[in-house]
């Protein structure tokens, strides 16, 4: 039997979403939650990767089990192993060969800016104090949707087969007290969320002009993007899946 779990999680205290060696990861406590309510070795597979500090309001993995579940009963159960910066809110069962990453459609991602010193954001949002020019920074977001290699955005020496990635919607929008910038496609590479925030910020303090994102893009390097801003302002928000698998 194949199960879809959707769970959300504060990612500060995690190395990020895939377990690695000598670091504490989403997987790994995941894992061990479910491999000890279930009495059985219990692998899951996620969406994507989130990277060190990247948090998720929305993730989902599937896993496996050789007799069926009651999903509501496991799902309260699992919540109580699991510590209070991750949080499972749907446990379903889905088709055999349903897959969490390569059955995804979309996924989305906002990056969240504030502007005047607030405690309360201390650990959930990038601070720049300096003025943005909001409307520039989106006229340089339109143009991401014209182009589909984004390697210039991608983490150095990655090991992806492909750099292409179909970028369907790219927006900021001042939400209350924040600055929000929403984007969403069908993939995203290593470090491209918080590389293209780091680029689209510069146009914002007119260090580009939002035509200059061209040159960038087609440039494929790195090094010609702005830097990467904090993981601590970066949330998936939503993962998308045709309603067939379930």
């Amino acid at each position: 039997m194949r199960y879809f779990i959707e769970f959300s999680y504060f990612g500060k205290g995690y190395h990020g979403w895939q377990s690695q060696p000598n670091a504490i990861t989403v997987q790994e406590i995941l894992e061990k939650a479910m491999t000890t309510l279930l009495r059985t070795k219990i692998s899951v597979l996620g969406a994507g990767r989130t990277d060190a500090g990247v948090h998720a309001k929305q993730m989902f993995a599937h896993f496996d089990v050789d007799e069926p579940i009651a999903t509501g009963e496991f799902m309260q159960r699992l919540n109580s192993f699991l510590p209070e910066d991750i949080a499972v809110h749907d446990v379903v069962g889905v088709k055999p060969n349903a897959h969490a990453r390569f059955d995804a459609t979309a996924r989305t991602y906002e990056y969240w800016i504030v502007q005047s010193k607030n405690p309360f954001y201390m650990e959930t949002a990038y601070f720049i104090w300096s003025p943005l020019n909001i409307e520039a920074m989106n006229r340089a977001a339109i143009i991401l949707k014209e182009y589909d290699d984004f390697e210039c955005f991608s983490k150095s020496n990655t090991d992806v087969k492909t750099f292409i990635c179909q970028i369907k919607e790219a927006t900021w929008k001042r939400e209350a007290d924040k600055l929000v910038f929403t984007i969403t496609a069908d993939r995203f590479l290593r470090n491209m969320v918080r590389a293209i925030v780091g680029t689209l910020l510069e146009v914002g303090l007119g260090k580009k002009s939002p035509e200059e994102i061209r040159l960038v893009l087609e440039s494929k390097d790195r090094s010609k993007a702005g830097v990467s801003v904090p993981a601590k302002g970066l949330y998936l928000t939503k993962v998308s899946y045709p309603e067939d698998i379930f």
